[in-house]
């Protein structure tokens, strides 16, 4: 198969969808793999690095595209790249569909296939392809929360770790995924006292088995975090429907009951944000005011660490490309339910459900056939 991988174009974004290393692994098994020149430098890696591990550089994006049978990218396709989609080209990628109704269209209209890193699942209801950027983005949460509570950015002044005879900061986190655990863990660490909720209650009880003495556990519901949210410094929006847009769970008029500098971090926000006053923002303008509740709604957060995070990347997603580049999206999807989980356009149809929903599109259902 042949394999393209693009540089990255969101701004600020300088992670890479595939490593050297991946780069490798793929042409060994003898597919040929062309990468946009520089799209790695970002990350650390060299275009000299790509050609020793047996890849090709192209110099424009525009050649990568009209090449590749299947592109692997971190972030969705934007404006400027939806034309180079071609029909019957793989997409393998971060779409988020469930929070642009643009992207979905014009993806629909390429008639290419799109197959979500998000949405890919094990049996055990794990997201094995979104788990390593939570994993970053939930402890990023509150390396960024912490910098936003100092004053000079408009935040409450608060340490979060506090200091001996000054109690620590309060750390909310709304979702006990693996994004509010990371951040549950990070702040917890630092010193904070943390309160993690979520409406399950198998996995409250996992948390309170395995977390410090410093994280209380509790059941989410509304009341408790309009309760809540009046007396936390940081609040950390941690909630995962799977292809869905996220609820809204901090709507506005609880901004009224948060004291003024408290900094809200809504790491859903690729999925719609589970805040009402959410709207996306960049590396470069992260944050925005609103009722002197300071924001923090960056869209693609560990593209701030990008060596970290396109290591971690590629380690979930290469067994998967692997599979796509053997055998053929159709024969892999057949055969491997996970990936064919991941389908959410196919050929200018809707196959994710929780997309349809989102827009309301008609839905096809894969059964047997996933063409």
């Amino acid at each position: 198969m042949i394999i393209g991988v693009p540089k990255e174009i969101k701004t600020n974004e300088n992670r890479v969808a595939l490593t050297p290393a991946g780069a490798f692994e793929l042409t060994k098994r003898g597919h040929q793999v062309y990468v946009e020149a520089t799209a790695g430098v970002g990350s650390g890696f060299e275009d000299a690095d790509y050609v020793g591990a047996g890849a090709k550089i192209l110099q424009t994006a525009d050649e990568v595209w009209e090449i590749a049978e299947m592109i692997m990218k971190v972030k969705e396709p934007i404006e400027v790249e939806y034309g180079r989609c071609r029909p019957n080209q793989l997409v393998f990628t971060y779409f988020h569909f469930a929070s642009s109704e643009p992207l979905t269209h014009a993806m629909i209209k390429s008639r290419s296939v799109c197959l979500a890193y998000e949405t890919v699942e094990t049996p055990d209801r794990q997201l094995p392809l979104l788990i390593p950027m939570s994993e970053v983005a939930g402890r990023m949460a509150i390396q960024e929360g912490a910098k936003y509570l100092e004053k000079p950015v408009k935040g409450r002044g608060v340490l979060l770790g506090g200091v001996p005879g000054v109690e620590p900061g309060k750390v909310l986190v709304l979702g006990g995924g693996i994004v509010g655990t990371q951040a549950a863990k990070m702040a917890a660490g630092l010193g904070a006292q943390v309160t993690i909720l979520d409406v399950n209650l198998n996995r409250l009880r996992q948390l309170s088995d395995i977390m410090p003495a410093n994280v209380t556990t509790l059941f989410s519901n509304e009341y408790t975090i309009r309760r809540l949210v009046q007396t936390h410094d940081l609040i950390v929006g941690a909630v995962l429907i799977p292809g869905a847009k996220a609820p809204k769970l901090i709507t506005r008029d609880m901004l009224k009951l948060m004291r003024p500098g408290t900094v809200i971090v809504d790491v859903a926000v690729d999925q719609g944000g589970c805040f009402e006053t959410t709207k996306p923002t960049t590396h470069d303008n992260p944050i925005y005011i609103i009722e002197d509740v300071v924001h923090y709604c960056v869209a693609n957060m560990p593209g701030a660490v990008p060596f970290t995070s396109t290591v971690a990347l590629t380690n979930a997603t290469l067994p998967y490309a692997i599979q796509l580049a053997n055998k053929g999206w159709e024969k892999a999807c057949l055969e491997n339910r996970e990936l064919k989980l991941g389908l959410n356009i196919v050929k200018g149809r809707v196959v994710y459900k929780g997309v349809a929903e989102a827009f309301d599109l008609p839905y096809t259902e894969l059964h047997e056939s996933v063409d």
